[in-house]
């Protein structure tokens, strides 16, 4: 990554990790990118009630005005999504040689019953040093930075060796919806076509808070990603009165088989990445964690190995398949309470 994007980012990423204090003044730059960051927040994005294209189409606007040229803005959506559309900018490099970077970010958001939260979750709101909001941070604090450095560029006329590419996408927040990043690789690839890409889902762990000292004992670089597959369970039965009641009750039908997903525990199952990744990073993990990755890595039937790095909920997810209940739902036509004699 060349130093201007690097700068352009961790500027953006200091205002929007930990915001500056209340009442502080900020900087002209900073200002304006915590304006675009608000309006992004702040334009909901739900699938339900939102517009992903509207959102798109402030962030063009905000990327044209910098200075940005209308042929290299793209933005895009298909008629049976009209509100699930996206943008896609190419701000072009020097070198004839360097293949671009892909800078990518969903600016969908998982719903938000207001009811459900303490503050409003479509207003953004900063209270001792953090802001909150559907989406502050998953991912449309990273869509903002990416939009930000862009500006940034365009304004000091800034010319990176490599083209740097733009992606906002909707869809990968409810299944189902439509997946703007896989429309664009199949229908519009020399647009994102990219040597990498930068997106959400790297991470690293450190043995402490790095201003007290801590120390960093491993930086993830995400080369795959497990498949995702939702399946539902359905139970009915004539039902009946609890005044007269039978155990073949759909309740407890739906009860014991969702017991049953949470207590199956799937098989290890190592591939060439996650073997490696437990083998080189034993070393890193001291006391009984890391011999007990470095055992497992060698031996994926020892239990006793097993059961110690199963307990990090992480590195369980990296061992085996997993599944989980999300979501209940119940209709009935009728309900009585118990009959007590």
């Amino acid at each position: 990554m060349n130093k201007p994007l690097a700068a352009g980012a961790l500027a953006a990423l200091l205002l929007t990790g930990t915001a500056v204090a209340q009442g502080s003044s900020l900087r002209p730059d900073q200002a304006e990118f915590r304006g675009l960051y608000k309006e992004l927040v702040e334009t909901n994005t739900t699938l339900s009630a939102g517009s992903c294209t509207l959102a798109s189409e402030r962030m063009a606007a905000r990327l044209k005005a910098a200075g940005i040229p209308d042929a290299n803005i793209h933005l895009f959506s298909v008629p049976e999504h009209p509100k699930d559309g996206g943008l896609v900018v190419v701000y072009p490099g020097t070198s004839k040689t360097l293949k671009p970077m892909l800078m990518l970010a969903h600016i969908d958001v998982v719903e938000a019953n207001r009811a459900d939260w303490e503050r409003d979750p479509l207003t953004l709101i900063e209270e001792n040093g953090y802001f909150y909001a559907r989406g502050a941070y998953d991912d449309k604090a990273q869509a903002a930075i990416y939009t930000d450095t862009l500006i940034r560029f365009a304004k000091t006329g800034y010319k990176p060796k490599r083209t740097v590419k733009l992606a906002l996408t909707c869809g990968e927040e409810t299944s189902g919806a439509f997946n703007g990043a896989e429309w664009l690789a199949k229908n519009k690839r020399e647009l994102i076509d990219a040597e990498f890409a930068i997106n959400e889902g790297g991470g690293g762990r450190t043995d402490g808070t790095i201003a007290q000292g801590g120390k960093l004992l491993v930086q993830t670089v995400q080369v795959g990603e497990k498949a995702y597959q939702d399946f539902t369970l359905t139970v009915t039965n004539p039902g009946g009165h609890s005044s007269a009641p039978v155990r073949d009750n759909a309740i407890y039908a739906m009860g014991e088989a969702v017991l049953k997903v949470r207590d199956y525990a799937f098989p290890v199952e190592f591939n060439d990445t996650t073997r490696t990744y437990f083998t080189k990073a034993a070393a890193l993990y001291p006391g009984e964690l890391g011999a007990a990755m470095k055992a497992l890595a060698a031996n994926p039937q020892d239990k006793a190995a097993e059961a110690i790095v199963s307990r990090d909920r992480t590195m369980n997810s990296m061992l085996r398949t997993t599944c989980v209940a999300t979501l209940v739902h119940a209709a009935a036509t009728r309900s009585t309470p118990c009959r007590r004699r």
